[in-house]
């Protein structure tokens, strides 16, 4: 290490406790932050445990150390597609998990109670990838899919790179963008309760017409078919009554003949007295009663005579009574065939038992009546959606007005930060159309435009066909200067300083800065312009052995951290770089100290 000449204020600097990785505030309470990652057999990472702090960290290290393999790592933990080329070369699986203090990110904190996975104000995210490339995903150690890592991801993390204009151009993100910021939040809750009373009412429409509508053709048959059915009565006990009276009658002299002979056989009468078997019975007994002391069988005997005499005299008069209501009325038997066999016949059109014509009718019964108030419930219903349209038209406008106020004012805003970040002449502009014939949407009837000119006296065009992926990177960063708001998720900045150098470097490092107050910000950069900026900075280094090659990291102390700036400087640590780096980590301070 060269020695270093000190400056008269080289002392100070490295004495102040905001100059090393400990500054700011460290508790995190207030904070939506990262606060640990943990990484194992990942592409050349074979173990890394980092811890981080709120504020602005600045990742840095040499031209190919790695950097970026950080950002990579948490893009997996947040639901980027994974592979087997990220597990290191002989390892099964490639092992990460990241925890982030969530104690002030309400929607994060929802979406967990929601889905069954909070354990409190902590989350941990974790993914293993397999050497064969199938990956798992884990939220507070319970597996997960992965769209369910990206819904949570969404709420925690935003990355910006190079495909920063890929999100941008989504007109879902655009209108978020627009929205996020605009304090209009009671107007956006108007149009999406009126949104969802059109869309009810249209539902129920839809439903009735599915279900209930039917042309006058159909309208008559649906009655002839109920006229027939409510020819007969076809309560179940009814429809077992026919049944049984069918059987009697078919029965006829058969029936009557078998009861009168029983009759005959248990009472018979002749001249010399009863001879049926009840008379035989009583005679048995009178015969054994006089020894029922003698034998308890000839007791027990005699108790079962006795209770078979008494049924076979109740068995008598049972039979009397049937044969008294037998009906030979061949006119009667006639008609109850007769209306069984209509019943089959209905049951076979209905193509149902005839037990169960019964609902028939009554499901019949109903439609007829729906379809014949199909006119007036429908005109009613149609009328309603038209009110709820015209509610959410007005609701739709209210919106688009607020939309367009702010989108202008957050215009300027932007495009005044991309004039800091070396984009002097540029011009950010929303475009806010109202669309009053659009389909009803929850977001309402706006669309938004995002158009760019980079350069003074280039007229603003698309994102995607204007901005270079440096450019991009600093209106991302411009635009999340201006846009985010106290809650902002977590930010991640992947090369924001691409094509840039001297003021404008700074300005970057100042803005990311403004932007980590009260958040946390990552940057990957290779800017000591830009690092200087920074309350914490994470160097990493790539290590080279024989057989393999490695990545390490360093939360860098004050002198460190010096060293580290210098080496950023001028390719390597002297005398002088080492002053230099001094004097760009003093200026930086606000107080210039």
């Amino acid at each position: 290490m060269l020695e270093l000449r000190w400056h008269p204020f080289c002392a100070r600097l490295l004495s102040r406790p905001d100059m090393g990785i400990g500054n700011g505030d460290s508790s995190g309470d207030t904070y939506r932050m990262l606060i640990h990652l943990h990484i194992s057999n990942f592409a050349i990472v074979p173990e890394l445990e980092l811890d981080f702090r709120p504020g602005f960290t600045a990742i840095t290290g040499e031209t190919g150390a790695g950097k970026s393999i950080l950002v990579d790592a948490l893009g997996l933990l947040l639901g980027d597609r994974a592979d087997a080329n990220w597990v290191s070369t002989g390892a099964q699986r490639a092992e990460l998990s990241a925890e982030f203090s969530i104690a002030q990110n309400s929607d994060a904190l929802d979406w967990l109670h929601q889905s069954d996975l909070s354990t409190g104000e902590s989350c941990l995210l974790r993914r293993t990838i397999g050497s064969n490339g199938r990956s798992r995903a884990f939220i507070n150690g319970s597996p997960v899919t992965l769209a369910q890592l990206q819904s949570l991801g969404q709420m925690l993390v935003e990355i910006h790179g190079q495909n920063e204009h890929l999100r941008l151009n989504q007109p879902a993100e655009q209108l978020r963008l627009v929205d996020g910021s605009g304090e209009h939040e009671s107007a956006l809750l108007a149009v999406k309760t009126a949104h969802t009373d059109w869309k009810r009412t249209r539902s129920e429409i839809a439903a009735l017409e599915q279900d209930v509508s039917v042309s006058p053709a159909e309208l008559e048959f649906l009655n002839f078919q109920l006229n027939e059915l409510q020819q007969h009565d076809l309560a179940a006990d009814s429809v077992t009554a026919l049944h049984t009276t069918h059987d009697r009658l078919a029965a006829g002299d058969a029936l009557q003949d078998a009861i009168s002979n029983g009759i005959q056989q248990l009472e018979r009468e002749t001249s010399a007295g009863n001879t049926g078997i009840n008379a035989d019975l009583n005679t048995v007994l009178a015969q054994l009663e006089g020894f029922v002391s003698l034998d308890t069988d000839i007791g027990d005997a005699c108790q079962m005579l006795r209770e078979a005499a008494v049924n076979c005299a109740e068995a008598t008069q049972s039979l009397q009574l049937a044969r008294d209501r037998i009906d030979l009325d061949p006119d009667r038997f006639e008609r109850t065939v007769a209306k069984l066999s209509q019943l089959s016949d209905l049951a076979r059109k209905h193509q149902v038992p005839i037990l169960e014509l019964e609902s028939v009718r009554t499901a019949l019964t109903t439609r007829v009546q729906r379809a014949a108030g199909f006119e007036e419930t429908r005109n009613q219903l149609e009328s309603k959606l038209a009110n709820h349209l015209d509610k959410y038209r007005k609701t739709a406008k209210i919106l688009h007005q607020k939309r367009l106020v702010h989108s202008r004012n957050l215009s300027k805003q932007v495009s005044a930060l991309m004039a800091e970040l070396g984009m002097s002449g540029g011009v950010f502009e929303l475009e806010v159309e109202l669309n009053p014939d659009s389909e009803p949407s929850v977001h309402g009837d706006s669309t938004v435009q995002i158009n760019i000119s980079a350069n003074s006296g280039t007229p603003p065009g698309p994102l995607q066909k204007i901005a270079s992926g440096g450019e991009l990177s600093r209106i991302s960063l411009a635009i999340k200067a201006a846009a985010t708001s106290g809650e902002a998720v977590i930010q991640i900045f992947d090369e924001v300083d691409a094509g840039i150098g001297g003021d404008t470097a700074i300005s970057v490092g100042q803005l990311l800065k403004r932007l980590a107050a009260g958040n946390q910000v990552l940057c990957v950069t290779h800017l000591a312009q830009v690092a200087v900026c920074a309350q914490h900075q994470l160097q990493v280094r790539k290590t080279a052995e024989p057989d393999t090659t490695a990545v390490n990291t360093s939360l860098l102390n004050n002198t460190d951290r010096v060293d580290e700036i210098a080496r950023m400087l001028s390719g390597r640590i002297s005398t002088q770089s080492r002053a230099h780096a001094i004097e760009l980590l003093t200026a930086a301070k606000p107080d210039g100290s």
